[in-house]
């Protein structure tokens, strides 16, 4: 059997999708899977489609996995060309039994069989606080993942709260939709060398300890909210700084970098301090040094954030909302009202001086992240492939 898989999300700087997919290869790369999967996986190959280039991290074997680099004519660059144009004709050519589309899309006028992914769909169930790009891609985005996933034989999705959106939404088959929950990267986990603790700490200008917020920065989840609760409890707690890593997304906008130098001269200290990206070497570090994770939201998929502070023995504070309660179980602190910034700043207080409390939070999160693996994420996955 042979599966084609769109693999651009491998390029360059990977979100999510690419994170997800690169896991999902790794995994299928040892085979060591049961030997109850339906096919004979001897005879499994993998055609893997680029647009641009090859990453050198793949560390794939060559006797299962095929790398084609799909040239666009006149080097023309764009997803919709290769999606819609380069992808379907190269599958066609190569004859493979299901093309993997792990992005949200697959070719409109791709006629052959379909397995998409689908970690949620934001942009169909609220589409007015969702960040798009332009009017055109807020258009072109929710017609053409609904055709995709009507036309799809399989939808992958993260979490039993997205596949009820999905279904709600899109309407399709309760059948072809399985929900298969991803994991923490094996990268995340409890690290005991306080030598590489305190130089992530110097690196990120923290001068003693910190609260963190890590992902991308959207109006819904309530950033601004957590700021002005950090605010009040700063003076109680003055050896605390709040270290945001995430890019500004807002929209409509919030000045983020101008709140956050507002607080900094009300606190007179450099108490709040934002990147917008940090590199996957440091960020099991940053887990692993923070005292509290702050990630409240008002719809997600997943939130890997949450598992993998938990899987770094972080305290985890975020919303009981969509899928969230899903990921965290009873192993985080809830904020029920994410626009309460007094309930916030009580939960940050708490979180950060209730020592029985945060010894709680930690061992039960430790345990929870336990339950989630991508073996098994990789081994559901593919044995939903073959099955088909």
């Amino acid at each position: 059997m042979t599966i084609g898989i769109d693999a651009h999300n491998l390029e360059g700087r990977r979100t999510g999708v690419g994170r997800v997919l690169i896991n999902l290869l790794k995994e299928w790369s040892k085979f060591d899977l049961p030997e109850d999967l339906p096919r004979n996986k001897a005879g499994l190959k993998f055609i893997l489609y680029f647009k641009k280039e090859i990453p050198d991290d793949l560390n794939l074997s060559d006797s299962i996995f095929s790398k084609k680099i799909l040239q666009a004519p006149f080097s023309w660059q764009s997803n919709a060309l290769f999606t819609h144009y380069l992808l379907p004709k190269a599958a066609k050519k190569d004859k493979i039994d299901i093309l993997f589309c792990p992005g949200y899309i697959a070719p409109v006028a791709y006629k052959r069989k379909i397995a998409l992914s689908l970690h949620d769909i934001i942009y169909e169930a609220r589409p007015e606080p969702y960040n798009w790009p332009s009017f055109l891609d807020r258009i072109l985005l929710r017609k053409v993942s609904k055709i995709s996933a009507k036309k799809a034989q399989i939808i992958f999705t993260c979490s039993q709260f997205s596949k009820n959106e999905i279904l709600k939404y899109y309407q399709v088959s309760p059948e072809k939709v399985f929900t298969i929950p991803l994991a923490a990267d094996e990268c995340f986990k409890q690290i005991n060398n306080q030598e590489q603790i305190d130089q992530i700490k110097e690196k990120y200008q923290i001068k003693d300890k910190f609260i963190f917020f890590i992902g991308s920065i959207f109006n819904r989840r309530h950033l601004k909210e957590v700021i002005l609760a950090f605010e009040k409890t700063a003076n109680q707690l003055p050896n605390y700084q709040f270290l945001i890593i995430g890019a500004n997304h807002t929209s409509p906008f919030i000045d983020i970098d101008g709140l956050i130098e507002e607080v900094n001269q009300n606190l007179n200290r450099q108490a709040i301090l934002r990147k917008d990206y940090s590199s996957n070497e440091d960020l099991p570090l940053l887990y692993n040094a923070a005292d509290l994770l702050v990630w409240l939201s008002n719809y997600e998929g997943f939130g890997l954030p949450i598992l993998e502070a938990m899987a770094c023995a972080a305290p985890v504070i975020t919303s009981p909302t969509t899928s969230i309660p899903e990921v965290a179980g009873d192993s985080v602190m809830f904020v029920k009202d994410p626009e309460n910034i007094d309930e916030i700043a009580r939960a940050i207080y708490r979180g950060l001086t209730d020592q029985s409390l945060r010894q709680d939070l930690i061992e039960k999160g430790l345990k929870q992240a336990q339950r989630f693996s991508w073996p098994r994420c990789a081994e559901q996955t593919l044995k939903a492939l073959l099955d088909f």
